[in-house]
């Protein structure tokens, strides 16, 4: 009964150990994932203006439009007509130009939002000679100081990112060993009895395996469900991150915890119990 006692013990601080390391590790693969995603959102509203040429009829417009929406690098494609764009001016400026001009000075264009991927220095310049072979475009204008900015500040925030991670995964591997070490540490007497009867190494290592296994489940479990209480409480609070953490991050999330779990417990336990096994006799009371 006191043995069991001790187990149960050993089994729910190994338990708990793991769980927060499993919670701190979800924790940050949810703020890459939102990170991402909130990258790609700025990177949405990045926009290139195309201008055509004067005289150009709505119906060529539209025609041109079209074939724009169809680039693998245009996410969308908002179509401007001159009279908009002549409202807009005289709603931004006070002035109608039409006055001392004598017509509308504004032609059609069209604002291409472009896909998140292709929002950087290069892609741009590609970009612009691929719309320029369109002989109806006269120019191609866009934010080129804001795109290097927006590049700049997102390499330095995935530089950041990429360096938390790796040191996290270190010492989250770390721990875990460590609390499964000294799980496997305190019965290295009955891995050791069992070996002088003539036990096989694997059947030895098998209910080692079984308990970590166990393990694993029940700190992703208990992990899993404390990660998606606090999404439900952030969301409720501020319903515009429901845009930021979509469901398939929350499953990534999720699958992702379960995952090194497993794989870090089942290792970790399998390296303890064969330093055990092979270790001899005399070295356990060290």
């Amino acid at each position: 009964m006191k043995r069991n006692n001790i187990l149960r013990w050993q089994f729910l601080t190994s338990t708990i150990s793991t769980t927060m390391v499993l919670l701190l590790l979800g924790t940050l693969i949810l703020f890459v994932l939102t990170a991402r995603e909130m990258r790609d959102y700025v990177r949405k509203d990045m926009t290139v203006t195309v201008v055509l040429a004067d005289g150009t009829v709505p119906t060529d417009a539209h025609a041109i439009e079209e074939r724009l929406a169809e680039k693998e690098y245009v996410h969308h494609v908002n179509y401007i007509s001159s009279e908009q764009a002549l409202r807009e001016h005289i709603d931004a400026m006070g002035i109608d130009p039409v006055e001392f001009l004598g017509g509308n000075p504004f032609s059609i264009s069209m604002e291409l939002g472009l896909q998140p991927d292709y929002v950087c220095s290069d892609s741009i310049s590609w970009i612009v000679d691929d719309l320029q072979e369109e002989s109806a475009i006269t120019d191609v204008i866009y934010q080129n100081e804001l795109l290097k900015s927006l590049n700049r500040n997102l390499n330095t925030i995935t530089i950041i990112l990429f360096v938390i991670t790796a040191v996290l995964s270190v010492v989250c591997i770390s721990l875990i060993n460590n609390t499964v070490h000294l799980c496997v540490y305190s019965r290295r007497f009955i891995i050791n009895t069992m070996k002088l009867v003539g036990a096989g190494w694997g059947f030895i290592r098998r209910p080692f395996m079984l308990h970590s296994l166990y393990m694993g489940l029940a700190a992703t479990a208990i992990a899993d469900s404390i990660l998606f209480s606090l999404i439900h409480w952030a969301t409720g609070i501020d319903t515009e991150l429901n845009q930021f953490m979509p469901g398939r991050n929350i499953a990534i999330m999720a699958v992702s915890v379960l995952a090194f779990a497993l794989l870090i417990t089942q290792t970790c336990t399998y390296i303890s119990v064969t330093r055990f096994l092979r270790m001899r006799e005399r070295d356990l009371y060290k």
